[in-house]
């Protein structure tokens, strides 16, 4: 794969999330949830870690991580169609994973469609389990599969090989 960069979001970045939330995450429901102005809120809110996924320089996904006492909520998180299965997924949820552990948390929490298997398929690839379905959780138009994986605590052997891995594999600015 071409060098891959993953780095805080930026103001620059608040439209090519909010459209690229609409077109792969928001598909086929009514209204615009994730609007450039709540994706604005989200990148100013100090509980939040916003970070966005590039590809020589051009935009190829983002992650959106809501920060609580004990978890963290996965709000959002894309990868453009073309770049899918290679790796950019995972490597935007070890960015958050890991920011999670530094901040104390132990669990991350999140949604996603029902219908969604590809999605499904993938968060089971990196350990959530399904918790409970929320019948009309997306603007009581369509149910929600709820999923958990617990990150536990981060140990000295668990965050040098996490490093190793992301000097091998990416280069994180």
């Amino acid at each position: 794969m071409k060098t891959l960069v993953l780095r805080p979001a930026t103001l620059t970045d608040i439209r090519p999330i909010a459209e690229m939330s609409r077109c792969l995450i928001e598909a086929g429901l009514r209204g615009w949830s994730w609007n450039p102005a709540r994706v604005a809120a989200a990148l100013r809110h100090r509980a939040c870690s916003v970070v966005v996924a590039e590809v020589h320089g051009q935009f190829v996904g983002f992650a959106i991580g809501e920060f609580g006492d004990t978890a963290m909520h996965l709000s959002l998180l894309a990868v453009d169609a073309r770049r899918q299965r290679k790796g950019i997924g995972r490597a935007l949820m070890a960015w958050l994973e890991q920011s999670a552990l530094t901040a104390g948390i132990s669990d991350i929490h999140l949604e996603l469609r029902l219908n969604n298997h590809a999605a499904r398929a993938f968060y089971e690839s990196l350990g959530f389990t399904l918790k409970q379905s929320v019948r009309g959780y997306y603007r009581g138009e369509e149910s929600a599969r709820r999923m958990t994986r617990h990150i536990g605590l981060p140990t000295q052997d668990a965050a040098a090989l996490a490093a190793r891995v992301q000097e091998k594999l990416f280069k994180i600015k």
